[in-house]
């Protein structure tokens, strides 16, 4: 959409595109803001948007820091990054 394309360019956002059909690029994305929403918004529904921006920056941090993946040994995504590398 144009309308939504303009917006973008006015501030300073790059939109991601891939090929026609194709959602892989989106599917990390999709997980996170699903996670966002069941984990944070349905539970807390913020007051105002200096509550919700605050709460978001909260739940990333927990997203990233604390939040164990069966699928990553039980480890956080931080932690696992940190293992691997180590």
């Amino acid at each position: 959409m144009q309308p939504y394309r303009a917006m973008l360019t006015r501030r300073g956002v790059k939109q991601s595109m891939s090929r026609k059909c194709n959602c892989f690029d989106n599917s990390a994305i999709e997980s996170f803001l699903g996670a966002l929403k069941v984990e944070y918004f349905h539970l807390e529904r913020p007051a105002s948007i200096d509550a919700l921006e605050a709460g978001v920056h909260d739940h990333v941090h927990y997203y990233n820091h604390e939040r164990i993946k069966l699928g990553l040994q039980g480890l956080s995504p931080v932690e696992y990054r940190l293992r691997s590398t180590a």
